[in-house]
């Protein structure tokens, strides 16, 4: 199982999802973590010069085109790996990251190694009251 965290530091999980600069993907074998890859994302950054939507969708933040776009090319870095740990992010990345097939998962847990430790155990609690 490959279960990717977005991160700026390689030890914490990103609070934002879009400006995070990079994966962490960590690999589990037998409910033990047995390697980790730092993988480069996409994000705010490289969408710069692309058009933003106008009006916010009733259903939050990233429903429009080209956001889903944007969110297709963000999941394709992690397209092998089975759930995505954020501490933040929009809707419309959390639905876009459900139908490429990753769960995503929106932690208070800070900690990388914990966070994958908890959902492991399935304890790890989706806040989706925090996607906007």
């Amino acid at each position: 199982m490959k279960i990717a965290a977005v991160s700026e530091d390689g030890i914490t999980i990103s609070q934002h999802f879009g400006r995070a600069p990079f994966y962490i993907v960590v690999t589990v074998e037998n409910k033990t973590i047995v390697a980790k890859e730092k993988r480069d994302k996409m994000g705010h950054a490289h969408f710069a010069g692309e058009p933003h939507a106008e009006g916010e969708d009733p259903r939050g933040h990233g429903f429009d085109p080209a956001a889903q776009s944007r969110h297709a090319r963000m999941a394709a870095a992690i397209a092998d790996c089975q759930v995505l740990l954020a501490r933040g992010m929009g809707a419309g990345a959390y639905e876009s990251m459900r139908q490429a097939g990753i769960r995503p998962v929106v932690t208070d847990i800070a900690n990388i190694d914990e966070a994958v430790q908890a959902y492991l155990a399935g304890t790890l609690v989706d806040h989706t009251e925090k996607l906007h």
